[in-house]
């Protein structure tokens, strides 16, 4: 082997060895940029998955909150609607009463709504036509200790039950229907308690 052989053999093994070690280094850094890529690809995974989580756990709360709002509403609905049927069939009562109950409740509304003074007392016509014999004696009876006197007028009116007081042209309703539209809120609070509690 020549010098020359010699120093082209050198350099040659030189520029294998640095081949080798730039091959090296840039296999160590491939492995390291793959290396750092799945462990931010990992990370990354990680955060989407907790991402994720985060968002079902919303969507399940939101959803659970939503049910229970709709839950709620939905008992209030019925709540509502059993107390609105119990205060109708509660009415309703009023107009099967037999005859003599009848009457006699209508004795002491005018009882409690009569002015102390002389009026006219007015009724539907089915409850003018089935008056009691006697009623409006027994009427004046009831409300003389108030100072009133009142006069079963040959009008109607047009009433579900009850009656409508006139004096002097001023009319108090006094009919189921207005009492229990007046009393609403009192008589839903009242079926509320008694339904409820």
């Amino acid at each position: 082997m020549t010098g020359l052989d010699k120093i082209l053999s050198q350099i040659q093994h030189e520029a294998d060895e640095a081949a080798a070690a730039v091959l090296a280094k840039a296999k160590s850094e491939a492995e390291n940029i793959v290396s750092a890529g799945a462990a931010k690809g990992k990370a990354d995974c990680e955060s989407i998955a907790q991402q994720s989580e985060h968002a079902v756990a919303d969507v399940l709360a939101r959803a659970t909150s939503a049910a229970a709002l709709q839950k709620r509403k939905t008992i209030l609905t019925a709540k509502q609607q059993l107390i609105n049927d119990t205060i109708v069939k509660a009415r309703q009562s009023l107009y099967e009463l037999p005859q003599e109950q009848y009457f006699s409740i209508i004795l002491k509304m005018a009882q409690k709504f009569a002015l102390p003074q002389e009026g006219e007392i007015l009724f539907s016509a089915a409850d003018l036509q089935r008056l009691p014999e006697g009623f409006e004696a027994t009427l004046n009876n009831a409300v003389k200790a108030k100072g009133a006197t009142l006069k079963v007028s040959g009008e109607t009116r047009n009433i579900d039950g009850g009656f409508v007081l006139t004096y002097g042209g001023v009319e108090e309703n006094c009919s189921f229907e207005a009492l229990f539209s007046s009393a609403h809120d009192t008589l839903q609070d009242k079926v509320h308690q008694l339904l409820f509690s």
